[in-house]
């Protein structure tokens, strides 16, 4: 079951082992706005899973801002749900892409982004090449 519970988002969040440093509900209110999508995953009634995302560049693309699902959860398709409805979402409200940022580290998700049809678009190098931020769109 997919729904749009910020609070429950940001609780999930903080059971994901990639994210070093979860945001706190300050920084979602700081990002967000009219144009935000909110989605958790729930599994027998518990909150697993999150997409948030935001009109942050103005020119056409959505942008999937945070998003993960809880280790114990994973494998099940929940990952897969979430950016389904957000893509959908992002297409029925005029967006023609939808781009994400993440981490050289995060293997996994650079993989589920190109399973997805996301292409690598640019990369921000760091001292640490663990470290280098990726970016990615996918056309919609």
């Amino acid at each position: 079951m997919v729904t749009g519970d910020l609070e429950s988002a940001i609780m999930v969040s903080t059971k994901i082992p990639e994210f070093d440093f979860p945001y706190n509900i300050e920084e979602y209110d700081k990002r967000l706005d009219e144009s935000e999508l909110v989605l958790t995953a729930e599994l027998d009634g518990h909150p697993v899973g999150f997409k948030v995302g935001y009109d942050r560049f103005k020119d056409g693309s959505f942008y999937s801002w945070m998003g993960g699902v809880i280790p114990n959860y994973r494998g099940r398709g929940i990952a897969s749900n979430l950016a389904d409805v957000q893509e959908d979402w992002a297409k029925s409200n005029g967006y023609t892409s939808i781009k994400l940022k993440t981490r050289n580290k995060h293997e996994a998700m650079i993989a589920f982004a190109i399973d997805r049809g996301f292409d690598i678009i640019d990369s921000k190098p760091n001292d640490d090449i663990r470290e280098m931020r990726i970016w990615m769109e996918k056309k919609l």
